[in-house]
């Protein structure tokens, strides 16, 4: 073989083994292209998709009238219950209040219902305003007061508050709406009376009372008057 023939056969060898390689590196270029372009494509796409899901839950927030974000969430939640709580508490004072009353409303038409099985006996008249005067077997309404007792006729005393509660009693009228017209000394230290009567006037009486250390104060005669008067 001749040194031309050799020559020229390693320069198609050359040629070709370029060729291939050149082929190899544009194959893998594609492939690197298209492979960038998928991940450029799921990070474009697929970012917007979240962007237009968050922009789609804030538009319906907006629409509704407000934002929620997780914390202030927990922080409504948390609010709610505390509210929940107070609401409770107040449900409960509210049910106090009302069995007291129903306690108190009680005990008055116990002694409502005491002082009309009292057998009751015609008694002497103070003067022309009286209706009807009687007496009954009453007994001392009962007393917090201790040791040597001494009358205090001020509003709002315990005195006050006793013999308002002695009057109801031997009156039946009811504790919580009478009304006291007078009350003041009936000629004696431990002996008072006092005019009670309804909220309209319709009954108004007149209740002698006498004190009885330890016990309280004990009705001894009731007058109907027919005006309001000591």
């Amino acid at each position: 073989m001749s040194s031309t023939e050799t020559e020229s056969g390693t320069r198609v060898n050359k040629f070709e083994k370029r060729r291939k390689n050149t082929k190899a590196i544009s194959i893998l270029l594609i492939l690197g292209g298209i492979l960038l372009l998928v991940l450029l494509s799921i990070w474009i796409f697929g970012g917007n998709g979240d962007q237009a899901a968050q922009d789609t839950n804030e538009q319906q927030s907006s629409d509704s009238g407000f934002i929620i974000n997780d914390d202030e969430a927990d922080k409504e939640t948390a609010d709610d219950g505390e509210g929940s709580s107070e609401s409770q508490q107040e449900d409960e004072d509210q049910q106090s209040q009302d069995n007291a009353s129903e306690n108190e409303s009680a005990e008055d038409n116990e002694d409502e219902k005491e002082s009309d099985e009292l057998e009751k006996e015609p008694a002497d008249a103070s003067d022309g305003n009286v209706k009807e005067a009687y007496t009954a077997d009453w007994e001392p309404i009962g007393t917090e007061q201790e040791g040597e007792h001494t009358t205090v006729y001020e509003e709002g005393s315990q005195d006050r508050k006793e013999i308002a509660q002695a009057a109801a009693m031997a009156t039946g009228l009811n504790a919580q709406e009478m009304k006291t017209v007078w009350v003041g000394n009936n000629n004696h230290p431990q002996k008072v009376r006092t005019t009670v009567a309804t909220s309209d006037y319709s009954e108004i009486y007149r209740v002698f009372l006498t004190w009885v250390d330890g016990e309280g104060w004990k009705p001894t005669k009731v007058e109907e008057l027919y005006e309001p008067a000591k």
